[in-house]
Formats: C-alpha cells, structure tokens, sequence
C-alpha cells in the first residue's frame, strides 16, 4: 500500500527538524564526482564500497537524487552480515529507508531498483507522484514543496516519521541544496587516484556556490589513506566553533 503525505511540512517558528544529515561520495583527485557525460563514477575500490556500505548501515534512510539512480540502476544495500546484526541489535530493520528524490517523477519502473529487497519512498511533486499511485514500486510518497524546496521542512517530516539519521549520497546538485541551507552535519569524502577534468564534470557541490564568506567551515575528524584512496571525514562547524 502506498502512503501518502500531504501534511503541512512544518510552520514558521517550530522547532528545527533533529536528523543528523551526513554526506558520502567519492570524487576524483581533481574534485569531480562523475564526467561531463555524467556516466555512472566507477572509479572507487572495493574498500571505498565497503565504506560507504559501512556508513548506510549506520543511518535510517538514505537519500539520493533520481540522476543518480539512473545512472547505477540500483542502491547499495546493507549485505554484510555483521552490519545487518548490529542494526538489529540496534533494534533497526535490516535495511535502511532508501529515498528518491525526482521533482519531476520520470523513474524507470524496470530498473533493477524495483526488484531489491529494500524499503523504497519517493520524494517528489504532488503532480509527479500521480502516475506512482497505480504501481507498487514505492512504499510511501512525500510531496516536496515550491522549487527550490525547503529542505529543512522537508528534513522534519522526515524527523516525524521516525528518522533521526540520513545519509545524503548525491548527487552534486542535491547536496547543493542541504550546504546552501547549512544542514549538512558532517561529511564522508574519498578522494581516488583518477583525473577527470571538464567545466562540465560535477562536483560534489553543484549549484551556483556560495561566497567564501557564506560557505559553511569543517573540522577535520579523521585521515585514513588505504593504497591509493584517501578518505576524509569531517564535521560541520557550528557557529560559536567557526
């Protein structure tokens, strides 16, 4: 049964929504994301793959752009078996919320996608969602609000129906939208040995940019380099720490 939400996302003056917002993508070393085709980024190892599936397996959704899903055609699922224990020892389902987000709603219903053994909702239009009524394809539909959305509100809906912690995998223009409105709790970055190149390519913060003045400052947690890959981790600054 599909559920849908049409409840108001939040009035002026509530409370701030309370999901811890991490952000995990993998660049070339010259800060691209994917190349000015935007084909399917396949340059990262096997380890950084066990490390982004290590960081989903600590959240309660995760959510990724429809650019995204048409590129890979699938999700990364939570498939090693210690990762699976501990969520349930967490008292979590096996798997976490995997969230599409499409203002326009155009997803391939025959993409591999449909067929795995993961929780599946979509963010979008009230108008795009339309078609989705008729088919299975997802658990619960959200509505997203006036272009450009207010992710914040959008993060406390989330918030009102269970998810305290997202993973934010991309892409660049999604991510965009959280740094801009300065959600972004802390980030995950593994930058692999391949150059790309290209005014074209993306990058893991798409959009217009903000000033250096305006642009949200990190502090460095962690450092770990395995062969050729380095992985980054950081942590959003709050103001009294900037």
């Amino acid at each position: 049964m599909i559920l849908r939400d049409t409840r108001a996302l939040g009035k002026l003056g509530e409370s701030l929504p309370s999901v811890h917002i991490t952000v995990v993508l993998s660049m070339s070393a010259d800060g691209k994301i994917a190349d000015s085709d935007r084909t399917p980024a396949r340059f990262s190892s096997p380890q950084d793959l066990a490390h982004l599936e290590t960081e989903i397996a600590k959240v309660d959704a995760v959510l990724f752009g429809a650019g995204t899903l048409r590129a890979y055609g699938s999700c990364l699922p939570v498939r090693q078996p210690t990762l699976i224990a501990r969520r349930q020892a967490h008292q979590q389902p096996d798997q976490p919320i995997q969230i599409v987000c499409s203002r326009s709603g155009q997803i391939d219903a025959n993409l591999r996608f449909f067929q795995q053994s993961v929780p599946r909702w979509l963010l979008t239009t009230e108008q795009a969602a339309e078609p989705w009524q008729l088919r299975d394809g997802f658990e619960r539909i959200l509505y997203l609000p006036p272009d450009p959305p207010d992710w914040a509100m959008v993060m406390l809906q989330l918030s009102e129906l269970g998810i305290e912690r997202l993973a934010l995998l991309g892409g660049g223009a999604l991510v965009a939208g959280f740094v801009q409105q300065d959600l972004v709790d802390e980030l995950y970055l593994t930058i692999c040995p391949i150059l790309i190149g290209g005014q074209a390519a993306p990058t893991p913060v798409d959009g217009c940019g903000l000033s250096a003045s305006l642009a949200p400052r990190l502090q460095l947690l962690g450092v770990r380099t395995i062969e050729n890959e380095v992985f980054l981790h950081y942590r959003r600054c709050h103001p009294k720490e900037d």
